[in-house]
């Protein structure tokens, strides 16, 4: 038996965001053309060849990781704003948010004799008691095959509904088995680690992580994606990394909309958002107001004060 939520490229996006909803994780097989995974490829192994292991247990003595992929892997940038990826998150963190976020990005490369990594969840970074609504989403695109073998990532369906508490069982954890060109997405909630390399071979995938607009970024795309880099981006790329509001007001630069740093002056600056904009922003971001600490720590998490989970 195998992970069950698993949809071919062309799939219409709402069937995912309902799987990653539901279950908690989606695959979509040949997400990536084969042209875009050669070039892909071209770029990334030469680094990892040039790249030492680890000294990190939890992140694997026998694998590679490396960030920064929008600056040293060009490829990347178009699969951060890939129109399947991000229907997905506006359908799972749209509802908790005014905008979202590319929250980390990095390659992710286990060697022959890694082994299985501990399970966890990515939210955790944000000091919220599971079950809680989702503050990421997850995707990690097969640059190799992923098999049972070579430490394809392991995924617990549905643990994403889990009290805090509970651990998975054996039989509950599956590898995300998928070839080259894969994309998996899944939540905050959904506990997930890399699985173990008994292969002769090797495993590598490039994890795009996106975040709820109001909470900081894993990864420091300010530093890693400064302006004078930043403005050969796609506009669509260059508001997801940061220079955009993340909320009604968040993130302004001299009172204005931070896209400004990256746009050449006179009357093709945009302006600070119009007032319709602004409002909109201010009605969505009223949806997730916290209304009592005690409910926090209750386990209501962000859902207190949010009666719909509608855009």
């Amino acid at each position: 038996m195998g992970l069950a939520s698993v949809f071919e490229a062309g799939v219409d996006p709402s069937r995912v965001v309902e799987a990653v909803l539901e279950e908690g994780y989606a695959i979509v097989r040949g997400a990536l053309p084969p042209e875009r995974l050669a070039a892909l490829r071209g770029e990334v192994n030469p680094v990892l060849a040039a790249t030492p292991c680890n000294a990190d247990p939890f992140l694997g003595l026998r694998s590679k990781r490396i960030g920064n992929v929008f600056v040293r892997f060009p490829a990347t940038r178009g699969m951060a704003i890939d129109p399947l990826v991000l229907a997905v998150a506006d359908g799972v963190l749209g509802p908790y948010c005014a905008a979202y976020r590319v929250n980390f990005t990095g390659i992710q490369h286990l060697e022959p004799g890694e082994k299985v990594q501990g399970l966890h969840r990515d939210g955790h970074l944000y000091p919220f008691v599971d079950p809680a609504p989702p503050t990421i989403l997850g995707t990690i695109w097969a640059i190799t095959d992923y098999t049972a073998e070579n430490g394809a990532t392991l995924v617990v369906p549905g643990s994403h509904r889990w009290p805090e508490e509970r651990q998975a069982q054996p039989h509950e954890v599956f590898p995300a088995v998928m070839p080259a060109g894969s994309v998996l997405l899944y939540t905050s909630g959904t506990i997930h680690g890399a699985g173990a390399n008994v292969s002769g071979g090797v495993r590598t995938g490039c994890a795009i992580h996106y975040n709820l607009g109001w909470l900081r970024q894993e990864e420091n795309q300010y530093l890693t994606m400064p302006p004078e880099v930043a403005r050969g981006l796609p506009e669509r790329l260059q508001r997801l990394i940061g220079y955009d509001f993340g909320g009604p007001y968040l993130g302004i630069v001299h009172g204005d909309d931070p896209i400004r740093l990256l746009q050449d002056g006179g009357e093709e600056r945009p302006k600070l958002r119009s007032r319709p904009e602004i409002s909109e922003a201010h009605r969505r971001m009223r949806r997730l107001r916290v209304v009592g600490e005690a409910k926090l720590v209750n386990n209501v998490g962000l859902g207190a004060g949010m009666p719909d989970a509608k855009p």
